[in-house]
């Protein structure tokens, strides 16, 4: 099998990721929930958003760990603000991320990392793509297994 070229592997541990879950479908509710942290002065460093068949939004996100409790704190008084059904929290994650070169001009970079990761039995927790990265919410303690699995897979420089 032919390695996949990639321009490198990049490495967020010590992270806790949070879900606000199930609010309805309207505008503002990203907005609600990022102003908030961001006026905490808590940076997000991984953002996916989601709308599920019942109309439904999902907003997933990913803070450093020390920022997990105040984070959480703000979050409840949002929940209730933009009507969401719950929240969740995972502490101990990490962020693996492969990037370029030109993954917008070449079709079939995401499938053989999501497969890379769970031949090695690792699960993913969340995905956000860009034009030029691939980032995989992962559980902590399967980051340098992750690692390992990738660099099998890819040509690293």
């Amino acid at each position: 099998m032919e390695k996949l070229k990639v321009g490198g592997i990049i490495k967020v541990p010590r992270l806790s990721q949070l879900g606000v879950m199930s609010a309805p479908d309207q505008p503002g509710i990203a907005g609600a929930v990022f102003e908030a942290l961001g006026d905490a002065q808590i940076n997000a460093q991984f953002i996916v958003q989601c709308v599920d068949l019942r109309k439904r939004s999902h907003v997933i996100l990913c803070v450093g760990r020390e920022d997990m409790p105040a984070a959480l704190e703000i979050l409840r008084k949002v929940k209730d603000e933009i009507q969401a059904e719950d929240l969740t929290c995972c502490e101990d994650v990490a962020i693996i991320s492969v990037f370029g070169p030109d993954f917008r001009e070449r079709p079939g970079i995401s499938g053989p990392i999501f497969a890379a990761l769970a031949a090695h039995g690792i699960n993913i927790r969340a995905i956000s793509t860009s034009i030029s990265t691939v980032s995989c919410v992962i559980d902590e303690d399967k980051l340098e297994k992750a690692e390992e699995a990738l660099a099998e897979r890819l040509d690293l420089p």
